[in-house]
């Protein structure tokens, strides 16, 4: 069974078919666009299967949203002082692999968990390191930390990132395992255009799972220490937290079945499950809810606004600060487009261009979730740009 919301391209469409030549039942978002091998936006159920490649590389990459106690008259007038001290206390891009805050979370217990037995001995002891490290760090990319305002000028603190190195190096070794290869040898790089179905109940499923799943602990932790540590910046307190992977595999019953779902940019939905989804830095995003519906989603939603733009095509090719093949996105273009947001980092990539508007994309989706609230961005940090401003000095 097949089901797509939303109009897409044809590359996404054929890669959802190769998907659903493997998998009991698949689904495709509003939100939708190319990956690799499966579409981000993609759902796909399996029978004691998993995919790692449909998991992803940034493996429980996710968003966590808290509403705080303060309002926005409480802090629109300190928005660029606050801007600052975030941009400067939480660590983002790949220039900052290092949560340097004293009271980084190092001591987590997850650090103890049995599961990093299932690593190779190898690797095992230099991955805890580099992770325990990188606990409470953002990334770079689409990854960010941001400060709304709801419809009741309530402030929330969103965030959106992943399992980072930890996950990256897991999702690429097993990969290499899968296709024979071993995991230090990671160059070449495993084939990442090739599905890898594992059985649960092989040696190798089963290892996979178990680090799968501390990865998404770890990025739990990550996530919800930032946002605490945001909301502590601000000077407030939480009041409430919605919170949800949107790469990642769960065991789930579907039509009376025991499955296997993979969601690879897809948000959990099930009736009553809240979740947060953000747009782009210059749009807003919302608290949402799924309902009960007799379409055939795998109980699951949209996890952002969706990329139209690629990302050389937005910010063309730069080397060494100079533009070598200008991109369909200015500097001009993105001040213009985030307007009224305070905005640390982010490069032209990230800009609200490169995106559908969430509005339409929860469209396409009909009913088959609730917006609860509505978050209108106030301040947007990200990882600093890497393209030279031709605007400035």
């Amino acid at each position: 069974m097949k089901t797509v919301y939303g109009t897409h391209d044809v590359q996404t469409l054929a890669q959802l078919d190769r998907v659903a030549e493997r998998a009991v039942r698949v689904a495709l978002m509003a939100d939708g666009h190319i990956g690799y091998v499966m579409p981000i936006g993609g759902v796909a159920a399996y029978r004691d299967q998993v995919s790692p490649i449909g998991v992803g590389v940034d493996i429980a990459c996710g968003n966590a949203a808290v509403l705080t106690d303060l309002t926005n008259e409480d802090i629109a007038p300190h928005l660029e002082t606050l801007a600052d001290e975030i941009a400067s206390t939480i660590g983002f891009g790949l220039d900052r692999p290092k949560n340097l805050a004293d009271d980084a979370p190092t001591d987590h217990p997850l650090f103890k968990s049995d599961v990093w037995e299932a690593l190779p001995d190898s690797v095992a002891g230099e991955l805890k390191r580099r992770a325990r490290s990188q606990l409470g760090t953002v990334g770079s990319g689409n990854h960010y930390v941001d400060v709304f305002s709801d419809e009741q000028g309530r402030v929330w603190v969103g965030v959106h990132f992943g399992s980072r190195g930890l996950g990256f190096i897991t999702a690429h070794g097993f990969m290499s395992l899968a296709q024979h290869v071993q995991w230090k040898d990671l160059q070449p790089r495993p084939n990442m255009n090739r599905e890898v179905i594992l059985d649960l109940t092989s040696p190798l499923g089963h290892d996979y799972w178990a680090a799968m799943n501390l990865a998404g602990q770890y990025a739990y932790a990550g996530r919800e220490w930032v946002a605490r540590k945001v909301v502590d910046i601000l000077g407030g307190r939480e009041v409430d937290l919605v919170h949800n992977h949107h790469n990642f595999a769960w065991r789930e019953e579907h039509g009376g079945e025991a499955l296997i779902v993979v969601r690879k940019g897809a948000t959990p939905a099930f009736p009553g499950q809240r979740g947060f989804v953000g747009g782009s830095m210059g749009d807003q995003s919302v608290i949402l809810r799924g309902v009960e519906t007799d379409e055939p989603t795998l109980h699951s939603t949209v996890h952002g606004a969706g990329r139209v733009m690629g990302r050389t095509q937005a910010k063309g090719k730069w080397r060494k600060g100079k533009c070598i093949r200008p991109g369909r996105v200015s500097p001009e273009d993105m001040r213009r487009a985030t307007e009224g947001v305070v905005l640390r980092g982010g490069d032209l990539d990230e800009a609200p261009q490169v995106y559908r508007k969430l509005g339409a994309v929860l469209a396409a989706q009909g009913p088959t979730v609730e917006v609860l609230h509505t978050l209108t961005p106030l301040i947007v940090c990200m990882a600093p740009s890497r393209t030279r401003d031709p605007y400035k000095d």
